[in-house]
């Protein structure tokens, strides 16, 4: 079996490719719970125009938790899934609000990833990814989110072992990549992902990373 791509001569080639990573505006960790929320299953187009309408339609994320199921999908409909979404982000606000007394989310900037990941995923409907995302984007902590598409590309490219699940994929990239670049491997990986390293049937030849790739050999 052929090396791992390595690491940061696979980083050099995607930055050469797609351009360097544009600084990300800091968000408060709550907005990027809901958001994150919303990003499932939808593009982020949509995502971004139901977190729009949620935001206008409701001044606080207090008026969020009190409000009805019904005026919260009708607010997020244009992201899709309106009615599992809607029950995901009320029930996370409620179990903050009770749980913390307010929506700061602030004790997770005390703490290491793995007590931070505990403390969101114990919340009904967030899942390791969402809770991976808000860490990385809000707080800056160098965690992986895992989705398919960087599971599928990071698996080719060798950085995952093999027969691992998409769940515990995130503590074998965070092993190998730096610290300081896990925001640009993150989304550089989705637009591989999205581009070029697609289920099935990838294209290799015009991928950046076809010459460090494992698997290009193969296809």
């Amino acid at each position: 079996m052929s090396a791992p791509a390595p690491v940061m001569p696979a980083l050099r080639r995607l930055r050469a490719h797609f351009g360097p990573i544009p600084a990300l505006r800091p968000e408060r960790p709550i907005d990027c719970l809901v958001r994150t929320i919303l990003s499932q299953n939808t593009s982020d187009v949509n995502s971004d125009r139901a977190y729009r309408g949620l935001r206008r339609r409701f001044r606080s994320w207090d008026a969020v938790r009190r409000a009805p199921l019904a005026e919260i999908a009708n607010a997020i409909r244009s992201g899709g899934l309106a009615n599992i979404k809607a029950p995901r982000i009320r029930g996370a606000l409620e179990t903050i609000k009770q749980r913390d007394g307010n929506y700061s989310l602030r004790a997770l900037r005390g703490m290491d990833a793995g007590a931070a990941i505990a403390s969101l995923t114990e919340i009904k409907g967030i899942g390791a990814k969402t809770a991976a995302c808000v860490l990385l984007f809000a707080l800056g902590m160098p965690v992986m989110p895992v989705d398919t598409h960087v599971f599928r590309v990071a698996g080719r490219l060798g950085w995952i072992r093999p027969r691992t699940r998409i769940e515990a994929a995130r503590e074998d990239l965070e092993r190998i990549i730096p610290a300081g670049r896990i925001l640009d491997f993150h989304l550089y990986l989705i637009d591989l992902g999205r581009a070029m390293c697609r289920p099935g049937r990838p294209r290799c030849r015009p991928c950046p990373l076809s010459r460090l790739c494992p698997a290009a050999e193969l296809q």
